[in-house]
C-alpha cells in the first residue's frame, strides 16, 4: 500500500513534559516554531516525581508544586513573547513511574504530539529499562518527537528553527507508511521538501533471521536482495509520483548497506531538519536484540526524530 501525499493528520496539540532542567527545556525554540507553523496549543507539563535526587542533568531539582507552576509560568510568559500560546500543568501527585504518567496525560489531553528532549546518556540502565522517551513511545499511542540538545547554547542572533527538508525512511512495507501522513502534514506548514530514503541490505549488513539463510546460501542470498533492491526502485519510484500529483516537493534514493549508518549519513550530508519515522515502540533489550533502526537513531542523530507508532 502507498499512501498518498494528501492524507495529512492533525498536529493541534502539542504535548511538552518538562523536569525544570535547562537539557529539558532546551526543546522550546523548536516547540516555539512548530506550534507557530502548525497553529497548535501547547501544554506545559510537569510530573512531580517521588524520591527525587538533588539534582536533574546538572540543574537542582524542583520541589513543592508551587515552585514547579512559577516555573512553568515564567516558561509560558516567555513563549507568549514569541507569540505562541502555552497552557501549563504540573501534576502534584508525585509518581514513581513518569513515564506512565506522561502517557496518561497524553491521553486525557488528546494531545496529538508529545515532545521530548533526549539525552546520550548510556549504562546499564538505560539498555535494560529504556529512556523516558522510549518508555513513552512503547507504552503510549500518541507519536512521539525526540530532540537532542545542542552541544553548545544557542547564541542569541540564531536562526530560529525551520524545516526545509524532511527524511522520511521507507522499508517497502505498510506499517512504515504509517509516518507519511505526518510526514505530508509538516512539510505542508513549512513548506519543506521531502527526501524517501528506502535502504536495502548488502551480504554483509543483513541482520536478523536473515543471517543464517544468508551464510548457508550466499549466491541465492545476493541475488535475492539485488531483486529486492530493484523492487524498492520500482517503490519509491511509485511513491514519488503520487507525491508529485499532491504538487508536493519529493524526492527518493534506494541505498545499499546498513541502515541506521546510512540514515546518520544522509541525515548529516543531506542535510535535514527532521527525520520522520514508523516505529514499533521497542524500547531496552527488546530494541537491542531487534535490531531496531528507531532505536539505533535515537541515540545518535542530531536532526529532532519524530516517531509514530506503527500499526
Amino acid at each position: 500500500m502507498v499512501t498518498s501525499a494528501g492524507e495529512g493528520v492533525t498536529l493541534k496539540r502539542l504535548l511538552v513534559p518538562l523536569d525544570g532542567s535547562r537539557l529539558a527545556e532546551s526543546v522550546i525554540p523548536i516547540v516555539v516554531s512548530l506550534a507557530a507553523h502548525l497553529e497548535a496549543r501547547v501544554t506545559l507539563l510537569y510530573v512531580m516525581e517521588r524520591q527525587t535526587p538533588a539534582t536533574v542533568h546538572g540543574d537542582r531539582h524542583l520541589h513543592g508544586t508551587a515552585e514547579a507552576d512559577a516555573y512553568l509560568t515564567d516558561l509560558s510568559a516567555r513563549m507568549l513573547a514569541a507569540g505562541v500560546v502555552a497552557d501549563r500543568h504540573v501534576h502534584p501527585n508525585q509518581e514513581g513511574d513518569v513515564a506512565k504518567s506522561i502517557v496518561d496525560h497524553a491521553g486525557d489531553l488528546a494531545a496529538d504530539l508529545v515532545i521530548l528532549a533526549t539525552h546520550g546518556g548510556g549504562g546499564a540502565r538505560r539498555v535494560l529499562f529504556g529512556s523516558v522517551a522510549q518508555q513513552v513511545l512503547r507504552r503510549g499511542t500518541r507519536p512521539v518527537l525526540l530532540i537532542r540538545p545542542p552541544e553548545t547554547a544557542p547564541s542569541a542572533s540564531a536562526a530560529p528553527f525551520d524545516v526545509r527538508r524532511l527524511l522520511v525512511p521507507l522499508d517497502g512495507q505498510p506499517p512504515a507508511e504509517a509516518a507519511m501522513p505526518f510526514a505530508a502534514t509538516i512539510s505542508a506548514a513549512y513548506g519543506a521538501e521531502v527526501l524517501l530514503v528506502r535502504v536495502v541490505p548488502t551480504l554483509a549488513t543483513l541482520g536478523g533471521d536473515r543471517v543464517s539463510a544468508a551464510r548457508l546460501t550466499p549466491t541465492a542470498a545476493a541475488a535475492s536482495l539485488d531483486l529486492e533492491e530493484e523492487e524498492a526502485r520500482h517503490y519509491t519510484d511509485t511513491m514519488v509520483r503520487r507525491w508529485e500529483a499532491d504538487r508536493r516537493r519529493v524526492t527518493a534514493t534506494v541505498m545499499r548497506g546498513d541502515p541506521a549508518q546510512i540514515l546518520l549519513d544522509v541525515a548529516a550530508q543531506a542535510p535535514v531538519d527532521m527525520v520522520v519515522m514508523a516505529s514499533h515502540g521497542r524500547a531496552g533489550l527488546d530494541a537491542v536484540f531487534s535490531g531496531s533502526v528507531a532505536s539505533r537513531l535515537a541515540g545518535r542523530i542530531q536532526a529532532p526524530l519524530l516517531l509514530v507508532r506503527a500499526p
